[in-house]
């Protein structure tokens, strides 16, 4: 059984005059990326210098302006590659750099000569104060863990003064969920006088979700607190940086923002220790799909997958939020019968904002294409067969056609599986284009036999082959179809009627085509089906159709 009684309650915060969930996002916060530090120290096989550079240009490249580098203290590589930035001049001007270091003196003199020649930098300090923390990793009480803090700002302070660039302070109770409000509070306080904060010089503190302990509205409600408690909230960037343990850090952010937060720590599809850490990425494309604009440049998430996926080493998922190889498919046929009908609304209205059922955004927005959105196995249905017709080879197939091609399709993907649209659109020619058996079309000739609208006015001469053997009908009726059909009845001695008849173009242009269906019974056996013919010529595209339906009817 279960053993869920090893396990208690995570306190929740009391703030009945939370204002959060009345807000909405309105803009894109500050983005800071860390996967440099935190997602490159999680990986089984770090980057090297020259991966490292190549992902922080891109970084570059994405919009970044504040990207966390490392812990050059802590690692060799790290500072290597902070030298390299500098003396290699890499870093924009209007790019900042972030360095993280514990509270120690001979780790932030190490940093200090690391960032030489840095013209703006964010140097990170942060020590723990959570409950269990301070209990059994550091034995030490609430006065001693904040002096740590105090101690840290103070060093830095030190440093700041001989260093001729611009530094930012950044402090972060690490394991803030874990921590009383109130002494979070002080001890941030404590950092901010220490500092001597002011609007003119804030300093960003930073509330780390290090690990996920409960939903995300709790961790809004403490942000939302924090944010209205600070003596001077003018002299604060608010930023946080959510871990993933409980699978919401992506909502914890967004929560987070509207409870006040300015900016957000977290890496490209949320790589970091353990669950990883916020997807930087997912938080910017939902704004985006909500008409915000997130202020990076994420229009081709196939190269970011495949720069981040090459430089990790770590394969991106295939249901990963906006840049998973699957999210933009759909299996299910009434998914595929909504995405359907929901394109064709969207180009028949011309509607100016993207409308489509099952789908937040368009993904040629992002780089992706429209031929693998539907895929075609046994749980798709009629709609997703008759999309792909569409979409891929330009056949409009009418609706009552949709169940009957799809049926067939349907028993070669019980065999074997996913069937690609290159394999259906090879059954639909066997099926109907290429029906020749035991009746083959080959020429026609088709004259008006009056001026003026009469019962038979069209007369019509086929010559076509029946089992091998050449034949010649000639026949009247008011129209080529009927005429056709007309004639086959008495050459055949079997009684047929159209129920429709569909047409349209297939290409535009000098090698123009057109498609054109007809539904036919037998009138003996009730047996219904559909032809299909094409053809440059509309009538002799017709005439195909109807020949490839009887043949269809002959062979049911």
């Amino acid at each position: 059984m279960l053993n869920y009684n090893r396990y208690k309650r995570v306190p929740v915060v009391h703030m009945p005059e939370r204002e959060w969930p009345n807000k909405e996002i309105e803009k894109a916060p500050v983005w800071c990326s860390v996967d440099l530090r935190d997602g490159n120290q999680a990986l089984i096989e770090p980057m090297v210098v020259e991966e490292k550079i190549e992902f922080f240009n891109f970084l570059v490249k994405l919009g970044f302006k504040e990207i966390e580098i490392g812990f050059p203290s802590a690692s060799q590589i790290e500072y290597d590659f902070l030298r390299q930035l500098v003396d290699r001049n890499l870093i924009p001007d209007d790019v900042i750099v972030q360095v993280l270091v514990q509270c120690r003196e001979h780790l932030i003199k190490r940093t200090f000569e690391a960032i030489e020649g840095v013209k703006k930098a964010i140097v990170h300090i942060y020590n723990s104060t959570s409950t269990l923390q301070r209990d059994v990793v550091f034995h030490k009480e609430k006065d001693e863990i904040k002096q740590i803090a105090i101690d840290g700002t103070d060093m830095v302070k030190k440093y700041v003064e001989d260093f001729p660039g611009e530094i930012i302070l950044e402090y972060s109770p690490e394991s803030f969920t874990g921590t009383e409000l109130d002494y979070a509070l002080e001890v941030c306080e404590a950092v901010l006088d220490t500092w001597g904060a002011s609007k003119e010089k804030p300093v960003i503190i930073n509330l780390p979700a290090t690990v996920e302990m409960n939903t995300p509205n709790v961790y809004a409600d403490q942000i939302e607190w924090m944010s209205k408690h600070f003596k001077n909230r003018e002299a604060v960037i608010l930023s946080v940086h959510p871990h993933n343990d409980r699978g919401t850090a992506v909502a914890a952010a967004e929560l987070a923002i509207l409870a006040g937060c300015d900016r957000i720590e977290g890496t490209l599809f949320g790589n970091g220790e353990r669950t990883g850490n916020v997807d930087l990425l997912n938080i910017a494309y939902n704004m985006f799909s909500q008409g915000i604009d997130p202020n990076l440049a994420i229009e081709n998430v196939n190269e970011i997958v495949e720069i981040c996926e090459r430089c990790t080493k770590m394969p991106v998922g295939m249901r990963h939020p906006y840049a998973g190889k699957l999210v933009f498919t759909a299996f299910s046929g009434s998914h595929q019968d909504a995405i359907n009908k929901g394109i064709h609304a969207m180009q028949e209205r011309g509607l100016k904002h993207w409308e489509v059922p099952y789908l937040p955004i368009d993904p040629s927005d992002v780089g992706r294409e429209y031929e693998p959105i539907v895929r075609i196995n046994s749980q798709s249905g009629k709609g997703g067969v008759a999309f792909i017709m569409d979409s891929c080879f330009g056949f409009k197939l009418p609706k009552g056609m949709h169940k009957e091609f799809a049926d067939v399709i349907q028993v070669i993907a019980e065999k074997q599986g996913e069937v690609a649209p290159d394999q259906i659109m090879s059954v639909f020619k066997s099926c109907y284009l290429e029906a020749k058996e035991p009746l083959h079309f080959k020429k026609c000739i088709v004259e008006d036999t009056s001026e003026t609208e009469t019962e038979y006015d069209t007369r019509v001469r086929i010559l076509y082959t029946d089992n091998g053997e050449e034949r010649h009908l000639e026949a009247s009726g008011n129209g080529p179809i009927d005429a056709v059909q007309r004639g086959l009845q008495k050459e055949l001695g079997i009684k047929l009627k159209v129920l429709d008849y569909n047409e349209h173009a297939l290409r535009s242009g000098s090698n123009a085509q057109a498609a054109a269906y007809i539904h036919m019974m037998d009138m003996d056996t009730r047996k219904v089906t559909y032809g299909v013919g094409v053809s440059s010529n509309i009538t002799r595209a017709s005439i195909r159709a109807i020949f490839s339906a009887v043949n269809r009817l002959s062979n049911k």
